[in-house]
């Protein structure tokens, strides 16, 4: 499995409509296409940050995922309305890839 942590860094005073999105779109577009996220968290400091982690069978799979959401007609309506009226959310995207280590949780 390829795993991808996504870090999201959102504009001041954004950080009420990017969970709204996620809440409200985001996760159900994840699903209708088969993209798998594992888990989800906000930043616990106070910084405007969104972190979440994706479950792939490969980068192929990945990438193929990511195309078609992009051009996904839903998402891109989504996108636009929710940044119609308070500009854009996300200021930055930045994305790592794992493979979880094969001693993980042996003795554990």
């Amino acid at each position: 499995m390829l795993y991808e942590l996504r870090i999201y860094t959102i504009y001041e005073g954004r950080m009420d409509a990017i969970q709204d999105r996620f809440k409200e779109h985001t996760f159900r577009i994840f699903t209708r296409l088969g993209m798998k996220v594992v888990n989800f968290w906000i930043d616990a400091t106070g910084q405007n940050k969104l972190y979440y982690v994706m479950e792939f069978k490969d980068m192929a799979q990945r990438q193929r995922l990511w195309e078609q959401f992009k051009k996904d007609i839903e998402w891109i309506q989504v996108k636009r309305n929710s940044e119609e009226n308070g500009g854009l959310i996300v200021e930055k995207i930045d994305e790592y890839f794992m493979n979880q280590a094969e001693f993980f949780g042996l003795g554990n």
